[in-house]
């Protein structure tokens, strides 16, 4: 725990620095002063091949991210998690010409009682 996921679609590929935005906000995550344990934030991103926005004609693309954390933080502070993800992302994302990208970032809380984590031996 946390874990945060990163979908975004493929025609926002080219540009788009993959390593280094996870890099970059995970970095700006665990300087939030929320993670306890650094090693306990896993990141991802992950490419949509099979996607649609809305009905309309027209390029379109997305990012999508999600935190997920156990309980206990107030509003204030998740909010100030996900503007702390979308400032990075709104850097990070290619914004191709004539195409309309849109991002999203939101926190999910895990059910405690049923999260198991543990660090397996070498």
């Amino acid at each position: 725990m946390p874990h945060l996921t990163i979908e975004y679609t493929r025609n926002l590929e080219d540009g788009f620095a993959l390593a280094e935005t996870l890099r970059e906000v995970n970095e700006t995550l665990v300087a939030s002063g929320q993670i306890r344990n650094e090693p306990d934030l896993k990141s991802r991103i992950v490419p949509l091949d099979d996607y649609v926005v809305g009905t309309g004609a027209g390029a379109r693309g997305f990012v999508y991210c999600v935190l997920r954390v156990l309980p206990g933080r107030d509003d204030a502070t998740k909010a100030a998690l996900t503007e702390r993800i979308g400032v990075v992302m709104r850097n990070r994302i290619p914004r191709p010409a004539g195409m309309m990208v849109q991002l999203s970032v939101e926190i999910v809380e895990m059910h405690k009682p049923s999260y198991v984590k543990e660090v397996l031996p070498a």
